[in-house]
Formats: structure tokens, sequence, C-alpha cells
């Protein structure tokens, strides 16, 4: 039987039924209406009607924490914010945090404090928040939290309105915690030729200096083919580098029944010819296993030679306190394996100098690590207790004896020099981005070694061929091959600065068969861009009613 939204209406007699009440009786009520004041609508400054406003965010951390903040401009960009490089002309201030350090978390503090000053609207994202919202500082603020940045606009469109928003919750399925919003998302690259990819979220260990643990959670990994299709899209728009990225690369998949090996090998079918991928940090315990795998993928052309593999410490008492789950003899083998197999592999690492029980015996142990392995790569931290923490509460090493520590591990680090045996190298170097002092375009050879090279437009996003004449600490100089041709590894033209990616593109025809984007055209775009986000926030808030969130 059709129901009634199934019936057609021929006339608009058909509207009235038998139980309406009739003309007459609409006249004689009307006598007992009393009419209210008329309310006067004022006009609605631009300033409160949400996007229309403009938007200046800061990131501060990891490269997973820059791939949130370009997934949260592109959403704001694609529902008709105007996103901006000039923090006093934006109308919201939106914050992208990171807890590692307590440096970062006071700025993050500053920038709140600024942004009040100058009377800005301020949304808050990232770890801090997410770890800890009820700081005083962030009371009666908005938040979006770390597992919740495809609903930023809902978060900022009441920002706007004055109100106060928080989303901190978990994406679930079936019980089952996700890795975080969908892939396939509106973003803005903040270099077009560089795609960071979110592998998985958290982690599986309860390290007790870490903070992060306590905004990231337990280990959440994308599926195989998500990554994928992500990395696909991306080299559809003109990539030609993707960077895999997480609190830890080497866990990818424990948590679904697969391994990062699996997903590496699936990912390299993706990548075209010249262009390179990027594998982000990983911690020993859950690469040992896989160490014969990834020495093969290390060794593919379209994979850099590269790994990030923090030790923190060359003291097993220190990482026994730490709660690192491996001992330094673990932390030696993967890099003497990976070296033997990968030839002239880069291996970055991290210390902690000063952590709490640290001893003068524990630290000279650290540096002799140093002294045998001459990292080319290292970053040396000072310990900051973290709020919250389990080393928070442990008995603290001076502030000077950490200071000390730390100068002492810096100069060892700049007193040798591991790039002067490759001057008069040739070598093939992808460019993809302009270095500091806009003096050269920065390459990239196939160890992730940096490499500059003339500022010729004609090379960015180019892989060239190149002879190195100069060596510094933390670089190489090449010059162009006489005769050699740029290669183009990108399949198509990338996007352009701040153009959103993710998005249809629809062309226009003008009469002279040449695309153009008209302001109305531009205009009906966001509002299609608008009405996709709120069919896919429809979506899932009717998924969410059938147990997903």
């Amino acid at each position: 039987m059709p129901s009634a939204c199934d019936s057609l209406i021929e006339d608009i007699e058909d509207m009235v039924s038998s139980n309406d009440p009739t003309p007459h009786e609409r006249q004689t009520a009307r006598k007992s209406i009393i009419p209210r004041n008329t309310v006067k609508y004022h006009q609605v400054s631009r300033n409160f009607i949400p996007g229309t406003q403009k938007i200046w965010m800061k990131t501060w951390g990891c490269s997973h924490n820059n791939s949130d903040g370009e997934y949260m401009a592109g959403q704001l960009a694609a529902s008709g914010y105007k996103m901006t490089d000039d923090p006093t002309e934006a109308d919201l201030w939106l914050l992208n945090s990171c807890t590692v350090k307590n440096p970062a978390e006071d700025h993050f503090r500053n920038s709140i404090k600024k942004a009040q000053e100058q009377q800005k609207k301020v949304v808050l994202a990232g770890c801090v928040p997410q770890a800890q919202p009820r700081m005083d500082y962030l009371k009666g603020l908005s938040i979006i939290g770390v597992q919740q940045i495809d609903r930023v606009v809902e978060v900022v469109d009441e920002a706007v309105k004055g109100h106060s928003v928080r989303l901190l919750g978990q994406k679930k399925d079936g019980g089952r915690r996700l890795g975080g919003a969908r892939l396939d998302l509106p973003k803005i690259r903040k270099n077009p030729l560089i795609e960071i990819i979110s592998i998985n979220t958290g982690c599986l260990n309860a390290c007790t200096y870490c903070k992060t643990k306590h905004a990231r959670g337990d280990l959440a990994s994308y599926p195989i083919e998500e990554l994928a299709e992500r990395a696909r899209q991306s080299f559809q728009e003109g990539v030609c580098e993707i960077w895999l990225t997480s609190e830890d690369t080497g866990a990818y998949g424990r948590d679904i029944g697969t391994d990062l090996p699996t997903l590496l090998w699936r990912l390299v079918e993706e990548i075209p010819e010249g262009a390179m991928l990027r594998l982000g940090m990983t911690n020993p315990p859950y690469i040992l296993e896989h160490l014969e795998e990834m020495a093969k993928i290390l060794n593919h052309p379209r994979v850099y030679a590269f790994l990030h593999v923090p030790v923190q410490s060359a003291s097993d008492s220190v990482l026994m306190d730490m709660k690192r789950e491996y001992c330094i003899d673990d932390f030696r083998r993967v890099v003497d394996f990976l070296s033997e197999r990968v030839p002239g592999i880069t291996i970055a690492t991290d210390i902690i100098c000063g952590f709490p029980g640290e001893t003068d015996e524990d630290f000279q142990e650290t540096v002799e690590l140093v002294k045998h392995y001459r990292f080319p790569s290292l970053f040396i931290n000072q310990f900051y207790p973290r709020p919250g923490t389990p080393a928070a509460k442990m008995e603290q090493v001076p502030a000077h004896v950490k200071k000390q520590r730390t100068k002492e591990l810096s100069q060892l680090f700049h007193s040798y020099n591991p790039y002067d045996h490759k001057v008069g190298e040739r070598q093939r170097v992808l460019v993809t981005e302009e270095s500091f002092d806009s003096q050269y375009y920065v390459a990239h050879n196939k160890f992730y070694e940096q490499v500059l090279v003339p500022k010729r437009t004609e090379f960015k996003g180019k892989m060239i061929e190149v002879d190195i004449y100069e060596a510094g600490k933390h670089f190489l100089k090449g010059q162009l091959v006489e005769d050699s041709k740029p290669f183009t590894p990108s399949i198509a033209a990338p996007l352009q600065k701040g153009e959103v990616s993710g998005l249809m593109k629809v062309n226009t025809q003008t009469h002279a068969g040449v695309a153009k984007c008209t302001p109305g055209y531009a205009a009906f775009s966001r509002n299609i861009a608008k009405l996709l986000l709120k069919l896919s926030r429809d979506e899932k808030q009717m998924h969410s009613m059938n147990g997903c969130t």
C-alpha cells in the first residue's frame, strides 16, 4: 500500500481533509487572536554569518599533526571560509597544538592569549586540548578533537556565532576504534607536491614520559585499500612524494590483522616512476620481526632508503624506566642489519638527555652509541616532565646537569661531517621545495639526504641528475649534469598552492573554448562543497544511529 508520501496531489483542494476547519470557523476564530508586537529584524553583519570569515591556522608538531591541519584547512575552504596567512586580518584563529614538549605547549598557550587580546574568535585542535581539555586556560573555548577533524566546519560555524563547542569523542565502528576521520576529505596541502598520509593513530606503547598517548590513544589502523586509494588520488593531483606518518608506523596493522610490509608493497604499486615514498618514525620493537622485508622495500627504487628509529637512550636501565619495551641490543640489531642490507641507508634517531634517574654512566653509554654510529640525522631533546605522566613524578635530574648533557651531545654531533665523502658523486634527486633562504630549491636523493640545487622553475617537481660539488653538516649541493633532462614523475599537473584537494573539478567553457571560473561559479562550487560536507555528516549521523561513529 502506498504511503501518504507516495500519493500525488492533483489540485490544491486535495490538501483539505474533512477534519479541517471550514472557512467560516477560521473567520470566527480570528476574533480571539491577540496580535503580537512586530519583531524588527536587523541586518546581520558578515562577521556573524558562518562561512564568510577569514581563518588563520597555526600548526605545531609532527607530520601527523600537519596532515590533520591540511585536512581542516581543506574542509573550511571548501565550505566557503577563506584561509589567510596573515593572523591580523583573520576573524578566527585555529590553533593546532602539540603536546610532546613544554615549549610547544607554551607557544600554544601564548597564542591563545594573543588571540584573545586581539579579540579574535578561537578554535583549538591537536593533542594538548585532547589530552587535557579541562586546563584552566582552555575554559570556554571551542575544541575539535584529533579524531573529529572531519567536523571542524561545525565547530568553527558555532565559534563564529559566539558559541563554545567541544567534540572530543573517538571514532568507532561496531565497537572497534577507527584510525580517525576519512582519508578522502578535502585538504589543502602545505606543499602541493607532497602528500602526508596518516596510516594509523595511537600506539601500543606506554612510555612513561609521553603525553601524546593521552591524546592519540591506542593503536588504530586504516585499511590498506583506503590508504592505497588515498595515494592514487594524490598522484592524480600532481603529487610526486608521499610521506607515511603516525605515532609508530612499525606497529601498523597489528589491530586489523596485517602489517607494515604488506601495506608498503601495496603502496609501491601506486607510485609512478620517478615519484618517491618516505616512511615515518618506527620504534624498534615492531620493526624487528620485519627486517628482511623492510630491507627489500627500502631498496626499492621508488622508496627512500631512510628510516627514523628513536633510541632515546643507550642505557638499558634508562630504557626500562622509560618503558620502551626494547634493550639497546635490539636497536643495534635494527641499525646493523639495515645498514648491511641497504647500503647507504640513512638512519635518523632521537635521544632524550637527562631523563629521571639517568646517571653519568648511563649518559656515557649514549655518547658512545653516537660516536659509534655517527648518525647523520640526530634529534637531541632535553627532558621536560609532562604533567600527568609517570616520569613527571620521578626524581628529576638537576636542570644544570640536563643542560650540560644536552650541550655535550650536541657538540659531539657537530664534530663530524657525515656527507664529506659524497662530494664528486653523481646522484638522481627529486626536487620538491624551496630552501628557507629562498636561494635554492631543495631536493632529496635516494637516501633522503638534502641536496640544494639551482633555483630554476623547470626543476620544481622533477627528478634531475646532479653532480655533488659541496657538502655541509646538513646538506649537499648539486649542479645539473650537462645535457641531462629533468624527468617529470607526476602523472598530472600539481594543484596550485592553496588549492583544495579532493573536490571534483567541473569546467565551464567560454565561447573560445577556454575553461573559465567566474565568481558566480566559484560561489556555486562552494555551495556544492558545503552540501557535500553536510550530506557526509548526515550520513555519519545515520550510521551513528546504527551503532557506528
